[in-house]
């Protein structure tokens, strides 16, 4: 049976949305909107509707869809080979991790594919580090992660959330995790003990609702993390490679992590490719056979993960969400008091809270969808906006101009 003929009978957003329900698992509530094709920042649906794609992926299409070099990347590496498994070498995974390591300033990069597969593997590391380099006795490796962590839905990872959705009744639950209030340097002090080995954070909490923390937290963290002979992690999956006016969201107070775990944006929203970025003191605990991965560092991955390597190397992604931050702060803080409480904005990425009283953030998602344009919400009445990096300035001001007409409607119709 061809594509065409399996299809006859869908035609409307609705059919696809009926069938998708009846044979995909219910593990996500979309906006009724079934996207068929996409380029830029602009996407389409079955029934020939555009939309302003103002989430782009969760990052993962920092470029915009189908940014033409990584297309061409793929396209040839499709040509050549695809997959060896790393009981090969294949010639695109060393310049891939080179470059890579370079731009993130770091010695050795570890490939993998998704973005928690990226977080467990700096689990791993860090633990191993710290019986191998620390010398903590056996198992009793400790870690320190912040309250309202997201760093993916693993089975370790979602041991140490405080989301409820994310983490009921996947238990019994990975042991050796202290969780402490974001942003709290005294809280992260004191939950330190000998066997500590990292902190790992997100340097912005993007599903939280882009939370920002306040200046000097970061730095503080990198004086403690040195201080007590602990690696500092940052999870850089959402936040870096260009997202927040910077290659990595540490940069912007300057601080350097031990670790870095990077994906989404770096698979170019072709393939799903994923990072972890250390220095060779700590990297070179990994040995042949500890840890691996059947598709991480792939011909194809390598490839198009090279592409965005070198498109974030002329630093013209992140001047361009640096340039665009003042005017998106402006526009969306013009609307603080008119149906929004509060706004959290860096770079090309924001949180806004919406008044609870006046509409949810899934309202507030559905009436902008009306409008055309696709944003996300999270945990009740805060939406978030993380368009791709390469939208006009005009493009940037209709995805406000929806939320505003979408809040003015509610207002009016509530008298």
């Amino acid at each position: 049976m061809t594509n065409a003929s399996a299809n006859a009978n869908l035609s409307t957003n609705q059919d696809y949305i009926n069938l998708e329900d009846e044979v995909a698992a219910h593990n996500y509530s979309p906006l009724p909107v079934v996207v068929a094709s996409a380029e830029g920042a602009w996407v389409t649906d079955v029934e020939g509707n555009h939309y302003l794609d103002a989430l782009a992926g969760y990052s993962a299409l920092n470029f915009g869809h189908r940014h033409p070099e990584l297309i061409k990347a793929a396209k040839d590496q499709l040509d050549r080979a695809t997959l060896t498994s790393r009981a090969f070498h294949n010639d695109m995974l060393g310049p891939f991790c080179r470059d890579l390591a370079q731009l993130v300033g770091k010695d050795m990069v570890l490939p993998m594919n998704s973005g928690a597969e990226a977080v467990e593997t700096a689990i791993k590391l860090a633990r191993k580090w710290g019986y191998r380099v620390k010398g903590v006795e056996a198992d009793e490796a400790h870690i320190i992660v912040m309250e309202n962590n997201f760093h993916g839905r693993t089975t370790t990872i979602v041991s140490f959330s405080n989301d409820p959705e994310a983490r009921d009744d996947y238990g019994p639950y990975t042991p050796g995790f202290t969780s402490v209030p974001y942003g709290d340097l005294a809280a992260i002090e004191a939950a330190i003990t000998d066997n500590t080995v990292a902190v790992l954070l997100e340097p912005i909490q993007g599903e939280m609702g882009v939370q920002i923390p306040k200046e000097g937290f970061l730095p503080g963290v990198r004086e403690l993390c040195t201080e007590r002979n602990l690696l500092m992690i940052a999870d850089e999956i959402q936040s870096g490679l260009g997202r927040t006016g910077t290659t990595l969201a540490c940069e912007y107070e300057g601080v350097e992590a031990d670790v870095y775990t990077l994906g989404k944006a770096l698979g170019g929203g072709i393939v799903p490719v994923s990072a972890v970025a250390a220095n060779k003191d700590v990297m070179e605990v990994i040995t042949p056979g500890t840890h691996g991965s059947t598709f991480g560092g792939n011909p194809l991955a390598a490839a198009v993960g090279h592409a965005v390597v070198k498109l974030l190397a002329t630093g013209e992604f992140q001047q361009r969400a640096k340039e665009l931050e003042p005017r998106f702060r402006e526009h969306l803080e013009s609307l603080i008091g008119k149906g929004v409480q509060e706004v959290r904005v860096r770079g090309l990425w924001a949180g806004i809270d919406i008044d609870p009283e006046l509409m949810t953030g899934k309202e507030a998602c559905k009436g902008m969808a009306k409008r055309g344009v696709l944003a996300k919400d999270t945990h009740g009445s805060t939406i978030r906006l993380a368009p791709p990096l390469s939208i006009s300035a005009e493009d940037l001001e209709q995805i406000v101009q929806a939320l505003e007409d979408t809040l003015e409607h509610a207002r009016a119709a509530k008298g």
